[in-house]
């Protein structure tokens, strides 16, 4: 029998693949590092969806946020989440979220969250959602969103906060009701 040698750090890459969680995933664009970008499970016919990440911009100039969307969906918007007389409510930020410089924004249920609109197809727990991110200055990135359970707080293995209800992008009252994010 004939060994052959491998160098050790390829060994260590191959034990770490091993052993790192599959869900993680983060990407970089520039200055701009992305963290796990995911969105919930949703219910048959349901239209809308939430997604989720964290981006902390390593650089000296600030960049926006100014949108994203998934291929399953029609269209992407990014909103904001406040609560107006007890009732939690949503809105555009139609100006985008600002990334400072040393700082990591993170975008999360009940707060800060891209929504996609006009969904084609439910999204499905485990599978993965080609999507992209636009941002003033550092463009287009295209990620994946890893699709978590209908009632996820956060990712898996991660802390986070309960859903929401509140307004929705035509002005309608939704406050008694979950959009699926």
């Amino acid at each position: 029998m004939r060994l052959h040698a491998v160098p050790a750090a390829l060994l260590l890459a191959l034990g770490l693949a091993a052993t790192s969680p599959a869900r993680a995933h983060d990407y970089q664009a520039g200055p701009l590092k992305i963290g796990h970008p995911w969105s919930r499970a949703t219910p048959g016919g349901a239209k809308v969806a939430g997604g989720y990440l964290t981006v902390t911009n390593t650089g000296t100039e600030p960049d926006r946020l100014t949108g994203g969307t998934i291929e399953a969906a029609g269209r992407g918007e990014l909103h904001t989440m406040s609560m107006e007389g007890g009732v939690m409510k949503m809105a555009p930020l139609a100006d985008g979220l600002a990334i400072p410089p040393g700082q990591t924004v993170s975008l999360a249920p009940s707060g800060h969250h891209l929504m996609f609109l006009d969904l084609k197809a439910a999204l499905k727990k485990g599978e993965r959602v080609k999507g992209t991110l636009r941002f003033e200055r550092a463009g287009s990135v295209p990620v994946e969103f890893a699709v978590e359970s209908l009632a996820a707080k956060a990712p898996e293995g991660a802390g986070g906060k309960p859903g929401h209800s509140g307004q929705d992008h035509s002005g309608q009252d939704h406050s008694g009701h979950d959009h699926g994010h």
